[in-house]
């Protein structure tokens, strides 16, 4: 057993998590004064851990300086994925990503990413990245019904953002999820989801504002209620923890699919009010190893008119927070 191995399971084991409140940021941008309390006590990075970074995969990202989190975007732009016969965007649930932050002390950061992969591309990554020292942390489907049949496999490692990014470029490079090894996604849609959808009553509906990305609309909201703590550093919405949904489609024949993160006492109400809702259950997994406190992930997926939809995923939303009083407890 090494030293690194050591450290991190002591950190696992010590980390811990307190309630705040709402989740999520609301409609109006802001963040509430229990997140800005969480991540102020994250270490930022460095233009220097950018450009590291950006050299070892030879594409930049985005800093979400409040998180003190730097991501960079791996869409399978190589991909032509059909949901029960339709061709859907990249950009609806596609798309990979690699995540860097710090641990709260500062001594050491973090890497997690979600990587989209055919099923014969799964193991041979697996076996080059633990090869290259990264864990693997789950293995799963987002979907049913698409085809090519396609798999979800997270990881994550511990250590200098050198070593980090160098592992995670090593592990990928000869790999299609490998930026150099992309297509480029493409010349711009002739509508965009602003054109598509009736952003303001979506928006109204599901109480947050989303992100447009081509003939997408996306909303990821985030757990200001919850404190998670994995491999001693905070895992917030822009590495991870978070709950989002993705419209594809027409207004009045929309797609839906995303994912609810949530502790265990909110699963079967999330799951039995999206059933109600007409809403199907695709997966129920972990995305992280030794997180406090331990989080549940529900991917789903529907049809219908877009408005419906976003109630649909409105209700679900209500569900979190509600069942966890005296319920929740740590584990060590």
């Amino acid at each position: 057993m090494d030293k690194s191995s050591i450290s991190r399971r002591h950190l696992l084991k010590n980390g811990a998590f307190i309630g705040t409140g709402i989740l999520g940021t609301p409609r109006s941008g802001q963040q509430t004064n229990a997140a800005k309390a969480q991540t102020s006590k994250t270490p930022p990075l460095s233009a220097n851990d950018f450009q590291v970074i950006e050299k070892a995969l030879g594409k930049k990202g985005t800093y979400v300086e409040a998180q003190a989190v730097y991501t960079v975007p791996l869409p399978r732009n190589d991909l032509q994925v059909r949901v029960r016969g339709v061709q859907m965007p990249i950009p609806f649930g596609f798309g990979g990503w690699v995540s860097f932050k710090r641990t709260l002390d500062g001594k050491s950061a973090v890497l997690m990413s979600d990587t989209v992969l055919l099923q014969e591309e799964v193991n041979p990554l697996i076996s080059v990245a633990q090869a290259q020292g990264l864990e693997i942390s789950a293995i799963h489907n987002h979907f049913f019904y698409e085809e090519p049949r396609i798999f979800y496999v997270h990881l994550h490692s511990m250590g200098s953002i050198n070593e980090l990014a160098s592992r995670y470029a090593l592990s990928i490079q000869n790999t299609p999820i490998f930026p150099a090894n992309q297509p480029p996604a493409g010349p711009p849609p002739a509508k965009t989801g602003n054109e598509i959808f009736d952003l303001p009553a979506l928006d109204k509906i599901v109480g947050y504002t989303g992100v447009v990305n081509g003939v997408t609309y996306k909303y990821t909201i985030g757990r200001s209620d919850l404190t998670v703590i994995a491999m001693g550093a905070e895992i917030t919405a822009a590495i991870g923890m978070n709950t989002w949904a993705s419209f594809a489609g027409t207004a009045e024949a929309a797609h839906i699919a995303g994912d609810f993160a949530m502790l265990e006492p909110e699963v079967n109400p999330v799951i039995a009010t999206l059933r109600k809702n007409g809403i199907e259950i695709v997966a129920l997994h972990h995305h992280m190893l030794g997180e406090e406190p331990r989080m549940v992930f529900l991917h789903y997926y529907g049809q219908g008119p877009a408005l419906e939809l976003a109630q649909a995923f409105r209700k679900g939303l209500d569900q979190l927070g509600k069942h966890n009083k005296g319920k929740t407890s740590m584990r060590m």
